[in-house]
């Protein structure tokens, strides 16, 4: 019997729907993150994010009981997701704080370019990773003095982020009972743990200050609720390749939001860093993965597969 209510809604949705709403929510929460900066220290902003993107997951997902399904393996590669969470978004916030959101984008991407030019080592591969190299060259050389200490934050984000995306592949591919979200979910609650020391003086002003408190949370659902979701929704219904390709559209919308909401007007230089970022991702080309390759599937959206 095919699925009805909001189920058959989300099935029947085009697959680009869910990235376009990824690529939005990914940055606009961070830029109204920026905005909180001036009210709580980006430590602060980060926990809150974390902590209530966990509050939501616990409700909706119930990730304890993902704890409870795992074995000794499982449990280990969720917590070190949890905690590569964690951390990934503490630098990243440290990073926005000092460096202009588009350039962090485009750093944000340069590993995962890095290792699919490597894993395919083709001549145009090889042209999208000289591409990557020169748009961040470009983007972190000509700052005036910039800000070193956020091009540090940036650069271990970007790091943190491939470390992330090597953790979910291995969810995928090794946790047989764990959907995509509800191994997120239970990371997140990882995340949450991991975060406290670190952020939970920065955060404390936000108990007695409402607006601010709200605006945490909304943080958290644009930024690590919507987003994540959307990308396990779009990867379920979408072959690996096409993903990649759309995800070099990611800088570009962060320079856009970056001027749409914080102001922050890129120079030419900054724009032709980030065009070349984006053409080392269109550039880039996937082998044809083996037929026998295993497929990943989402159960709680339906019998779609995607070719990972």
């Amino acid at each position: 019997m095919p699925p009805t209510g909001p189920r058959a809604v989300l099935s029947a949705a085009p697959p680009w729907t869910y990235f376009i709403g990824s690529a939005v929510f990914h940055y606009l929460g961070p830029a109204f993150a920026v905005l909180l900066f001036a009210r709580l220290a980006p430590l602060g902003v980060a926990a809150l994010r974390i902590w209530s993107a966990a509050l939501v997951f616990a409700l909706w997902r119930r990730p304890w009981r993902t704890f409870a399904r795992l074995d000794a393996e499982g449990r280990r590669t969720i917590i070190a997701w949890g905690v590569v969470l964690a951390a990934m978004n503490v630098c990243f916030y440290l990073a926005i704080a000092r460096v202009p959101l588009g350039t962090v984008a485009a750093i944000e991407f340069l590993p995962v370019i890095v290792l699919a030019a490597l894993g395919a080592r083709t001549a145009r591969n090889l042209v999208a990773l000289v591409a990557a190299v020169g748009g961040v060259y470009v983007l972190t050389g000509i700052r005036p003095a910039g800000d070193p200490l956020g091009l540090v934050f940036a650069f271990a984000n970007a790091v943190l982020f491939a470390a992330y995306i090597v953790l979910a592949h291995r969810t995928a591919r090794r946790l047989r009972d764990v959907s995509g979200i509800d191994g997120l979910a239970a990371a997140m609650l990882v995340a949450c743990v991991f975060v406290t020391p670190t952020g939970i003086w920065q955060a404390a002003p936000a108990v007695i200050d409402p607006v601010t408190l709200a605006a945490g949370i909304g943080v958290g659902i644009c930024s690590s609720v919507i987003p994540y979701v959307c990308d396990q929704l779009a990867m379920a219904r979408m072959a690996r390749s096409t993903y990649a390709l759309l995800v070099a559209l990611l800088p570009a919308t962060a320079t856009v939001i970056g001027i749409v909401v914080l102001r922050q007007f890129p120079s030419l230089a900054e724009l032709a860093g980030v065009g070349l970022v984006v053409l080392s991702v269109a550039l880039h080309r996937e082998l044809r993965t083996p037929p026998t390759e295993e497929k990943v599937t989402l159960p709680q959206e339906g019998k779609t597969e995607c070719d990972m």
